[in-house]
């Protein structure tokens, strides 16, 4: 067993802490908040012991893997800490807010030889995981039209649950920074490599909040192909979120990650069961419904909230193990952090924005968040 920890006491660290509880390769032994009274009260609801100093934490608890479950822009120094202190570290989505930010976490991580990872866990869906093959084993030929649609909702309450949530300081952004990294991640990951992003973001009925609301994009992918960005926290009551992938021999294949009302952790349960919703594969159009039950069954027999988490932690603690690298590397979460930045630097500056992106020195603005700054 591996000795785990959790940094953060907030809503979604109870789902970490539920994982960490169930994984055989785990030993969930302490929890941090700069609160040491939350820490405590988060540690004996867990049994576990509480500290308010991540390095003692680490170096008293011999933990060889640290979960982040701070705030977005809060993810850097706990994860520096962490890390120098001798654990492995996981990171709540995004990696962080600033691309500067990534590249401080990743080289901390090669410098003290420790493997660094960012929750995405929709990576485990099985839909997910059929088209990733699907696209893997040439079955749509060269994937040349990736799309994401999600349209979700988020009310006055949503931003008045933690004194974090709708600012820039505090949250980072808005629906490109907190709920859209995973259909960012997975269209990168069907996709790969960007090269060129032409993006713009606004705020239509959310006047409560500085962040967006709303966000789109074209991205041009480094193997010719296109793709497009649609995503949204302006439909009541929240509707659904697609990932559809075209390929050059005319055949789609697409999954539904969230369905119905969005999924908010610590607030709400999954409405709906992630499902593939294309597929047009030559010979295997006769399959999809097939899927769709198979899928929905075996999404009602579990706690999807944890269950899908617990996978993930799963593969980074075997990746300890087997010194390998985990499915989702703190690379892995730099080019989600670098497609949302094009996007805000793109409305800034009016012109598509080609990659890689480095972090801006000098400015102000954060990334074009901030306008007139």
């Amino acid at each position: 067993m591996l000795k785990t920890g959790i940094v953060g006491c907030g809503k979604v660290a109870h789902l970490h802490a539920q994982a960490l509880k169930n994984l055989k390769d785990s030993d969930f032994a302490a929890v941090f908040s700069r609160t040491l009274s939350k820490a405590q009260n988060f540690g004996n609801k867990y049994g576990v012991r509480a500290y308010d100093n991540i390095s003692k934490m680490v170096t008293d608890e011999k933990l060889d893997l640290v979960i982040i479950c701070t705030p977005h822009p809060n993810h850097l120094e706990p994860t520096l800490e962490a890390l120098k202190a001798g654990a492995h570290v996981l990171v709540e989505k995004p990696l962080a807010s600033s691309l500067a930010d990534c590249d401080a976490m990743i080289q901390v991580a090669k410098e003290n030889h420790k493997k660094l990872g960012v929750i995405s866990q929709r990576r485990w869906y099985g839909p997910v995981q059929r088209v990733k093959k699907a696209i893997d084993a040439g079955k749509i030929g060269q994937p040349v039209l990736g799309t994401v649609n999600m349209l979700g909702w988020r009310d006055e309450n949503y931003y008045k649950s933690d004194p974090w949530r709708g600012s820039w300081k505090h949250e980072g952004g808005g629906v490109l920074v907190n709920q859209a990294p995973h259909q960012l991640d997975v269209l990168l990951w069907f996709m790969g490599e960007v090269d060129e992003v032409y993006g713009t973001w606004a705020n239509f009925n959310h006047p409560y909040v500085e962040i967006e609301d709303t966000a789109l994009a074209i991205v041009k992918f480094k193997n010719g192909g296109l793709g497009n960005i649609i995503v949204s926290n302006s439909q009541k009551p929240g509707i659904f979120g697609k990932i559809q992938i075209h390929g050059r021999n005319g055949a789609s294949v697409g999954v539904q990650p969230e369905g119905g009302a969005m999924f908010i952790a610590g607030m709400s349960s999954i409405a709906e069961p992630p499902v593939n919703d294309l597929w047009t594969v030559p010979g295997e159009e006769s399959l999809l419904d097939n899927w769709i039950k198979e899928d929905s069954e075996f999404f009602n027999s579990i706690d999807p909230t944890v269950y899908y988490i617990e996978r993930q932690i799963e593969d980074f603690l075997i990746a300890i193990k087997e010194s390998r690298d985990p499915l989702v590397t703190g690379e892995d979460g730099r080019k989600t952090v670098e497609l949302f930045t094009a996007i805000y630097r793109s409305q800034r500056d009016q012109k598509a924005i080609r990659f890689p992106l480095e972090p801006e020195i000098g400015r102000n603005d954060y990334d074009g968040r901030i306008s007139g700054s």
